[in-house]
């Protein structure tokens, strides 16, 4: 199901890691083939520095094609929820596989941390991967095996849910992604009646929805009890490997946004209500432009977007748009929005091909576009680090992860001419992109701190879930946006975000991404050359170094202040209102 453009190939497909340990030929099908690679690393002696360096050699070439079939296992059900024989691979390793890996996993874990020469290895190279694995040993439980099983394969439930919702419009059944870019027409009643028939349509699920959160919420608590935790919020952020901030610098982070970030999107939202002429602005009133034009449309088919995409990267860095061809030439992208595949949008890392793959649901919005770069991103970071041995060192933590992401969409904004010839049109994608970066920030904060209630009061009833959520859901939203009457729709809204069922905690990674972004971005309107070169830098570093000392090559803070959340939010707000000056 991968998108190919036809297109002639222009660039060099890289080769894939030469393997040193699993056969050039090997496949992972079953348990049976795969478990004398892990009874070898089990009983191989690593009492010597050189076997020991080996050993987590051979374990990470292992790990890698391991990671490899299951993120296209992965990929197969999101391109396409109907097909029964994707399904049931994927299940066979999530059920069959993960379970026995998982045990031998912990073996192995323990067989490393125990080895005389631990403390031989090289620090530098070493000491995130270490970590690592001493955490590993700490949480490990053999009843959460079955748990965790369970918790992966309900948790996919909500994607099939959501990529089975569709609308009726003028006649025509279109995704709830498709009709979202509706929002953006400049007839008022139209958005309106677009608002109401994409929330009715998801209130038809709440009940299943609600059902299948409660069985998650359920069982990883028992996780949590298992491990030897009060709550899954306190096991999760160890599993998460948060070694580099606490809960308390979330918190501090809902309230930097509160104080910092909320004020100036009310300002937005201010502008926009006066700039409509509205009396009342209303949810469906938030995407349409403020000049009352038609909705930006950077490109009309996948071809264009990617070719687009490709020329507007390659301006930026030269490297930066030779990832994407080449992920065109090898069919790594798949794109387009159509019935059956799920929603959302990722890019999966693939550690023995070393090229990765790009999923989303283009509908020829500005938003698609935004997307892409954000995706590259993500690409252009997983080519900066192919080249490490060590699996552990690619596989970076998210809050270094999306700030690769969201800066690529800052950096890339003065070569977007690429999408907009006309300088009008240009500018108005600049607006939005910079009404985003703020507006998303509250959201963030909403979700981040519903997902600290949920987890530390585990028996709660959905009838106090529904009223701390519009409590938390109020405390982030802009005064200036009128939402009574539509309370119906409010108190569920969460359930739209997928972060929530499927990988909770993870998601304030964005806002912290996000200043983070900022940051660079600043920077770079001061320096671009120096901007990019450390931003390079910064990725090149995968995960060798703490989070901190990532940002600080980046030429930025790891800072989730009052004072330092201010200074970024004045000045995105200073560069919008000089963008709509010049309107």
């Amino acid at each position: 199901m991968s998108f190919k453009t036809g297109i002639m190939r222009t660039t060099e497909i890289p080769l894939p890691r030469e393997r040193k340990y699993i056969p050039k030929d090997f496949t992972i099908t079953t348990w049976g083939k795969l478990k004398p690679f892990y009874d070898d690393l089990d009983n191989r002696p690593i009492d010597t520095l050189e076997t020991l360096m080996r050993w987590i050699s051979d374990r990470s070439e292992l790990d890698a094609l391991l990671s490899e079939t299951f993120a296209w296992r992965h990929i197969n059900i999101t391109v396409d929820s109907s097909n029964q024989e994707a399904a049931e691979l994927y299940q066979y390793a999530i059920q069959e596989l993960y379970p026995k890996i998982f045990t031998y996993e912990d073996d192995l874990n323990k067989k490393l941390v125990a080895s005389p020469c631990l403390n031989q290895l090289d620090r530098d190279q070493y000491f995130i991967y270490i970590r690592a694995v001493k955490n590993a040993v700490d949480l490990f439980e053999e009843k959460n095996i079955p748990l965790s099983t369970e918790v992966q394969m309900k948790s996919k439930e909500h994607g099939r849910i959501f990529s089975e919702m569709t609308i009726g419009v003028n006649g025509m059944q279109m995704t709830l992604q498709k009709a979202g870019t509706l929002l953006e027409e400049t007839d008022r009643s139209c958005r309106e009646g677009i608002y109401h028939k994409i929330n009715q349509r998801i209130l038809q699920d709440t009940a299943n929805l609600e059902v299948l959160f409660d069985e998650l919420l359920k069982k990883r608590h028992e996780m949590a009890l298992n491990s030897g935790f009060d709550n899954f919020r306190d096991y999760k952020f160890q599993s998460l490997g948060r070694f580099d901030y606490s809960v308390e610098d979330c918190l501090n982070f809902h309230d930097s946004i509160a104080n910092e970030v909320l004020p100036l999107v009310n300002d937005l939202n201010g502008y926009r209500k006066e700039a409509l002429h509205l009396n009342r602005l209303r949810p469906w009133d938030l995407h349409v432009d403020t000049n009352g034009q038609h909705p930006l449309r950077p490109f009309e088919t996948v071809d264009e977007l990617v070719e687009k995409t490709i020329t507007c990267l390659s301006r930026l860095h030269a490297q930066f748009g030779e990832t994407i061809a080449i992920m065109r030439d090898m069919g790594h992208l798949d794109l387009d929005s159509r019935k059956g595949k799920r929603p959302g949008g990722y890019n999966m890392p693939l550690h023995t091909t070393g090229v990765p793959f790009i999923f989303m649901n283009a509908t020829n919005s500005l938003n698609d576009m935004r997307t892409l770069m954000h995706e590259s991103g993500h690409a252009i970071h997983a080519f900066l680090t192919r080249d490490y041995e060590l699996i552990s060192s690619k596989r970076v933590p998210s809050e270094v992860a999306e700030l690769a992401a969201m800066t690529m969409e800052l950096l890339t904004m003065d070569h977007w001419d690429v999408f907009f010839d006309n300088e009008a049109d240009l500018k108005r994608a600049k607006i939005s992109q910079l009404e985003n970066v703020l507006k998303v920030l509250p959201w963030i904060a909403t979700v981040d701190k519903f997902q600290h209630w949920l987890y530390t009061h585990p028996n709660h009833s959905p009838q106090q879930r529904k009223k701390v959520w519009m409590q938390i859901f109020k405390e982030f939203s802009s005064s200036v946006v009128e939402q009574d009457g539509l309370e119906h729709y409010s108190e569920y809204l969460w359930h739209k975000q997928l972060h929530i069922f499927e990988v909770p905690f993870y998601y304030i990674e964005y806002g912290m991404a996000q200043l983070g972004a900022i940051a660079i971005w600043k920077h770079y309107r001061e320096n671009p050359e120096l901007g990019i070169e450390q931003y390079i830098n910064a990725l090149k570093m995968g995960y060798t170094q703490p989070i901190g000392e990532i940002y600080k090559a980046a030429g930025i803070a790891f800072d989730f202040s009052r004072e330092y959340v201010a200074q970024l939010g004045v000045f995105v707000k200073q560069e919008l209102e000089q963008l709509i000056h010049q309107q």
